[in-house]
């Protein structure tokens, strides 16, 4: 492939590193002096350019015709901008970046950014849905796929994955995310990264990944988007920052910063976080990115005066990159000016930058992701079925009586009934990438594939949505039109069999879509309350972003079935569940609630002084309602049981340096083979600061054939027992310590060790 020089003549000198003389995987050493090196010939205005990123708003294979837009096509000529995002395309990402290398004065290559968030044009399941397979290598190969199909339209960059822990159902975004633990969230964390960034950031199949939202952001108050966090310093280094410490030493090229405030400063003006955390006790090398805006977002805030002042906090707390905030731009040169700023800092955000872009090839060759070529030889038809094999996998079932599941042939005419059950488009989801609109398979379309021996007739029963539906638009409910439940009812009492497809609208969950109430919205509940009257034998199909209050359901339907949005390939993985092709194997990555006033909900509490009391009112409960989940972190049924044995360990004394043995024999009880996740949990009994009841801390996903045990074994180090203590230092504790297995956070069988120093 030809070699692009980078350079001008005039300024070319020493710099062969720009030729065919540079060899792409360069060592740490060599990437520095060449930073450094281009560093050294910019001058100020060119440096802040690095740390502008501009949307594509407009066209780039035509030119631009508003004037904001003719603006940033002009300083795209000088390479006066860093990145850009939402430019997609080989051809309009191929535009920008021959703005930028035939015009400007350095040519220093842009990187191309894109919300590739599970999935690009092959859509996998929700990431919270896709946590509940338990499964790394599926994780780590949908991204690897997202990373192939994004590299092949010119984007080089994304903004996954999102590794903030979500507790609360009220909020939009954990539909986004892994769900409510920590350990759990940092396997996917290092997953998602090892499958976007491959083995190495240059080869032109692989794409820079973003750790976000740097911090706090999914615990926002009320469960509302943008809102304020009030933590803790035990609950930020113990909760909220293990997942991001993996992906930094996971290698994430990129960090973006959060919306939230934490104890009344905006992240993205923390210096504690970015600065004293991240880049120094981490000593973390990539570039923090803003989220969309929320430099000048400080001033709202109360935080900063202007967007000058704000440009002012965010570089000096470590934040490298303005996402279309307009604050650098308008006010890092000034700073530096008027000795507000040092230029140092300047300095340190642009070696950042440019580190990556060295890393990534683009210095090697700033059109590596503009080959045609590429996008023809995408194996879209093998990603499907690996669509269809993730997605399956993620599946959980919630419960199985009158054994409906699997599917009986002697069953001979079944209605499937729901506002979900024919939607081609809320299984894509939100944060959909370029996932065409209505082109997932719906559930009747997978069921009338797997070519069930039953009369399959179907109602809609009502409609979920109202007019427009879009990222930017709220949803409108149907909350009036009730005109298709009697339909439905009829066919339900013909049939021997219903399915229901319930749940939520693709952009009921998301960015901006927080909720007071969880429940199935509009007039499902109504629906299923009638269908219910006329046929008790219902399979419930839950399709939705987050855990949804079902307490009615979970009393009343025999079977329900967890599908979340699953993607691309939804109704054929539903229908390989359904039917017994697949033997469901996902747990529940989140606990869901008997009501929504149990929110924030989440298995790994601390206790209270006053834990339960059977006998009198005065102990910790709500006295309307059961203490504990409708279905707990970590729970999911199979078609199949799994007996476990008991837990022995090794020793009963652990000492620093020292390994213990957990074994624990599982058995497959049932008739048919099945996966199960084994699960373990310690509890650390007495600390210097209160601990949680139980926290993960390792799982195994073991395949068992009927009759067949396999004993599962778990290593116990001193590494396991760390966490930020009361003498603020990442250590173990000497101490007594519980150590519980099982296949969900509840039902666990436990073994005590001492730890000793």
């Amino acid at each position: 492939m030809k070699k692009y020089l980078l350079i001008t003549t005039l300024c070319l000198g020493s710099f062969s590193f720009y030729g065919q003389q540079s060899g792409i995987k360069s060592s740490v050493q060599e990437v520095e002096k060449k930073v450094d090196s281009v560093l050294n010939l910019m001058t100020l205005e060119e440096k802040v350019g690095q740390m502008i990123q501009y949307n594509g708003s407009w066209d780039l294979t035509g030119p631009a015709s508003e004037t904001g837009n003719k603006e940033k096509e002009e300083r795209l000529k000088k390479g006066l901008v860093g990145s850009m995002l939402n430019v997609l395309s080989v051809e309009a990402t191929e535009k920008a970046q021959r703005l930028n290398m035939e015009n400007s004065r350095i040519k220093i290559p842009l990187i191309f950014g894109y919300d590739v968030i599970h999935g690009y044009n092959t859509i996998f399941p929700v990431p919270l849905g896709e946590t509940a397979s338990w499964d790394m290598e599926a994780a780590q190969e949908s991204a690897r796929i997202a990373a192939l199909e994004s590299a092949a339209q010119g984007v080089n960059w994304t903004f996954s994955p999102m590794i903030d822990i979500s507790r609360d159902a009220r909020w939009g975004r954990i539909m986004e995310g892994s769900g409510e633990d920590p350990y759990l969230t940092a396997k996917v964390a290092v997953a998602k990264v090892k499958g976007y960034q491959g083995d190495d950031l240059s080869d032109p199949q692989s794409i820079a990944a973003t750790a976000k939202h740097f911090a706090g952001y999914g615990l926002a108050e009320g469960g509302k988007d943008y809102n304020s966090v009030h933590i803790g310093e035990n609950e930020l280094r113990n909760v909220v920052l293990p997942p991001f410490k993996a992906a930094a030493d996971a290698g994430v090229a990129t960090f973006m910063n959060s919306f939230n405030t934490i104890d009344g400063i905006p992240a993205t003006g923390s210096e504690y976080l970015q600065r004293e955390i991240l880049k120094g006790e981490w000593d973390w090398q990539g570039f923090v990115v803003s989220d969309w805006g929320s430099i000048s977002e400080m001033i709202p805030h109360g935080f900063a005066r202007d967007k000058v002042h704000a440009a002012e906090i965010a570089v000096t707390a470590g934040s490298d990159m303005d996402m279309e905030g307009g604050a650098y731009q308008a006010g890092l040169e000034q700073l530096v000016e008027e000795g507000k700023i040092d230029e140092s800092l300047i300095d340190e955000a642009v070696k950042r930058v440019l580190r990556v872009k060295f890393k990534l090839g683009l210095f090697e060759d700033p059109y590596r992701y503009n080959n045609p070529e590429l996008a023809s030889e995408i194996p879209f038809a093998e990603h499907r079925k690996t669509a269809r094999d993730i997605a399956k996998k993620s599946i959980v079932l919630l419960k199985n009586e009158k054994g409906l599941l699997p599917l009986k042939s002697s069953v001979k005419s079944i209605a499937v009934i729901g506002p979900l059950a024919d939607d081609k488009d809320t299984p894509i989801g939100n944060w959909r990438a370029q996932g065409e609109a209505n082109s997932a398979v719906s559930v009747v379309e997978g069921l009338k594939n797997a070519d069930i021996n039953a009369e399959i007739t179907y109602a809609k029963g009502v409609t979920l949505g109202e007019g427009e539906r879009s990222f930017l638009m709220p949803l409108k409910i149907n909350k009036t039109d009730t005109t298709g439940i009697s339909d439905a009812v009829e066919k339900a009492r013909k049939a021997e069999l219903v399915i229901m497809v319930l749940g939520e609208d693709a952009f009921q969950s998301g960015e901006g879509r927080s909720q007071v109430n969880i429940g199935l919205a509009g007039l499902q509940m109504e629906l299923l309350k009638e269908v219910q009257k006329v046929n008790k034998n219902i399979v419930l199909v839950l399709m939705n972003g987050r855990p949804v209050e079902i307490t009615w359901a979970a009393e009343n339907v025999p079977a329900i079935v967890e599908a979340w949005q699953l993607g691309t390939e939804s109704g054929n993985a539903i229908a390989d569940v359904l039917t017994g092709d697949y033997n469901p194997s996902g747990k529940l990555p989140v606990s869901f609630p008997r009501a929504v006033g149990q929110e924030p909900l989440y298995y790994n509490r601390m206790n209270t002084g006053r834990p339960s009391n059977d006998q009198h009112v005065t102990y910790s409960h709500y006295t309307d309602i059961t203490n504990g989940p409708l279905y707990p972190f970590g729970y999911g049924l199979s078609y199949t049981t799994f007996d476990y044995g008991d837990v022995s360990l090794s020793a009963s004394e652990l000492s620093s340096g020292g390994l213990l043995t957990l074994s624990v024999p599982v058995t497959n009880s049932g008739s048919v083979k099945g996966k199960e996740v084994v699960q373990l949990y310690m509890h650390d009994l007495v600390a210097s600061v209160a601990r949680p009841i139980k926290e993960l801390k390792g799982f195994e996903l073991v395949e068992l054939n009927p009759g067949e045990t396999k004993t599962v074994e778990f290593s116990i180090d001193e590494e396991m027992l760390k966490f930020y203590t009361a003498s603020g230092k990442w250590e173990a504790e000497p101490g007594e310590f519980e150590l519980m297995v099982g296949g969900n956070s509840v039902d666990v069988k436990t073994v005590k060790f001492d730890y000793k120093k």
